[in-house]
């Protein structure tokens, strides 16, 4: 397994890319209210790209027809936007997507209500966030991936839901997927120590019902086999010698 060990040049780059994603969720949130579709939700976060210089990581990605993942309740990930699909009072939005700032890739994800949601759907928002938050504790130089994953896991679960166990987190960097691959639940052994420089994707995607998932005849949209409600929480993360660095989050935004 390759994992590229990013120098002080990248990880300035990455961390401007960041900073440019954060801006672009913080806008696309501004939009989002029951009547508009999930079309004008991608318009406004690729205009929001381009503003920047930037490159949509998705768009076209393996063949992805969009610039942002546009995912609406028992959607899980990889939802292609429409100018059909109008949201609705109660329903809940994930929007995840990434930049290309000067060749390197930063990639994000937030789940949103639309209007007045129910406390439940906003406690599945809510856990899904925290439980991102449990998983970096050990995002430290020293540590061992799968304790990241590990704490995801237990949190989730701990809370009445399930992770998604098909589709992981993963490396990022000149490439939008690199090595490693990252859990949100704990596999056998330990996985591999993390050292700085390190640059991850973390990406709890949590569901109300049961783990298990499948994928629509689109060949994209990944949806929940029970059709319980799904949440997903992304940031980009740098392992450095202390604190880890969130490349893709400010605090005054999601």
């Amino acid at each position: 397994m390759s994992v590229t060990i990013k120098s002080a040049h990248e990880i300035e780059i990455m961390r401007e890319a960041g900073k440019i994603l954060a801006e672009v969720h913080d806008e696309m949130a501004k939009i989002i209210r029951p009547g508009i579709s999930t079309m004008d939700i991608n318009r406004r976060g690729e205009d929001v790209i381009r503003s920047y210089g930037c490159i949509p990581s998705f768009l076209n990605y393996n063949g992805y027809p969009a610039a942002i993942c546009v995912s609406v309740n028992d959607e899980v990930v990889h939802g292609i936007p429409n100018k059909k699909r109008i949201l609705q009072e109660g329903d809940i939005v994930s929007l995840d997507a990434g930049v290309i700032y000067k060749g390197y890739q930063s990639d994000a994800a937030r789940t949103h209500g639309v209007g007045q949601i129910s406390p439940e759907s906003q406690r599945l928002i809510d856990i899904t966030k925290q439980s991102f938050f449990k998983g970096i504790e050990f995002a430290r130089a020293g540590r061992h991936l799968y304790e990241i994953s590990k704490a995801i896991q237990d949190f989730v679960e701990a809370n009445g839901y399930s992770v998604v166990r098909d589709l992981v987190g993963h490396g990022i960097g000149r490439e939008l997927h690199e090595e490693p691959q990252v859990p949100n639940f704990k596999p056998i052994g330990r996985g591999m120590k993390l050292r700085p420089g390190m640059t991850l994707a973390i990406e709890p995607m949590v569901n109300e019902g049961a783990y298990d998932v499948w994928v629509l005849e689109d060949d994209w949209t990944v949806v929940t086999k029970d059709e319980t409600r799904s949440a997903h929480y992304e940031n980009t993360v740098l392992i450095t010698d202390g604190e880890p660095e969130l490349l893709s989050y400010c605090e005054n935004m999601s």
